[in-house]
């Protein structure tokens, strides 16, 4: 292997890791005996201070925009955890992947972006999974013990989601480096003050619940994070988008591998539908663009 290939190969199996990485997040959430309060909080007070620590973004978090995304990505982030203790890993993040849509809505106002033919087309696609995935019918099970609760928790994280993007392009207009990971960093630190007071008191946690949570602030955001902002510099937007598709694809195979967990057909139609037009759209871009900021 040439020197020049290995350089274009690294960044994209740093996207593709970080991918990975976002991937494992339901499966290890559902091995943790904590509460969703618990499990939210401490996760991302371990992975502010892992960030922090590895990058000292000190100068972006003096701003005061970043932390206005911070409130809709730490929002994200305690609906995220809340939906997968209540329903299926796959439920979790195909409602999440639902944030283009809202997206479309949100970008005329908020960012005077009017979306395209194609992009409408892809928004109709998308709902048509939406209502797939919130109307099918599902049991409660061991992994999923309220479906109708994690339903309505996964789809509020699409559209928390679908905020924290319009703001993280909102902030990319601005001539100042690291709002983006700044935003991450405050989005943890809040979601941490906001989760904390629900997560006390903690009875003694097991050896295991200690490392899963550690395992999910360092390597599942932290570790992930990183290995995102750095490969994404040197790849293209679309292939970027395509790449970080591996995680809503694999999230519930590390859960059904893990905990024997199976997602209703509805919600596999409907995930299928909204991956799929997803994949599609992101294919049938502009092959130009330029890399854009991390999504998840």
């Amino acid at each position: 292997m040439t020197g020049d290939s290995a350089s274009a190969i690294a960044p994209r199996l740093m996207v593709l890791g970080a991918a990975l990485l976002f991937s494992t997040g339901g499966a290890a959430i559902k091995a943790c005996e904590l509460d969703a309060w618990q499990i939210a909080a401490f996760r991302s007070g371990v992975a502010a201070l892992f960030l922090i620590t590895v990058s000292r973004p000190l100068r972006p978090l003096r701003d005061p925009r970043p932390w206005l995304v911070g409130v809709a990505y730490a929002a994200t982030m305690l609906l995220y955890v809340g939906a997968n203790k209540t329903t299926t890993a796959a439920d979790s993040i195909f409602l999440q992947s639902t944030a283009p849509l809202y997206v479309m809505l949100l970008g005329p106002v908020l960012l005077r972006e009017v979306p395209t033919g194609r992009d409408l087309r892809l928004g109709a696609v998308i709902a048509a999974g939406l209502l797939l995935v919130i109307g099918g019918a599902q049991s409660p099970a061991a992994t999923a013990p309220a479906p109708a609760v994690g339903k309505a928790l996964g789809a509020a994280s699409g559209v928390t989601w679908a905020l924290t993007l319009v703001g993280l392009r909102w902030l990319g207009r601005t001539p100042v480096a690291g709002h983006g990971s700044a935003s991450v960093i405050a989005g943890n630190v809040l979601a941490f003050a906001a989760g904390l007071p629900f997560a006390l008191p903690v009875a003694a946690p097991g050896a295991g619940d200690v490392a899963l949570v550690l395992y999910l602030g360092v390597a599942q955001i932290g570790l992930a994070y990183i290995l995102l902002t750095r490969g994404i510099r040197r790849v293209r937007a679309v292939e970027a988008a395509l790449l970080l598709l591996a995680e809503p694809v694999l999230n519930p195979l590390w859960s059904w591998a893990a905990h024997g967990e199976t997602p209703s057909w509805p919600t596999l139609a409907g995930g299928g539908l909204i991956l799929a037009a997803t994949a599609a759209h992101l294919a049938g871009g502009r092959q130009g663009s330029d890399p854009g900021r991390p999504n998840r």
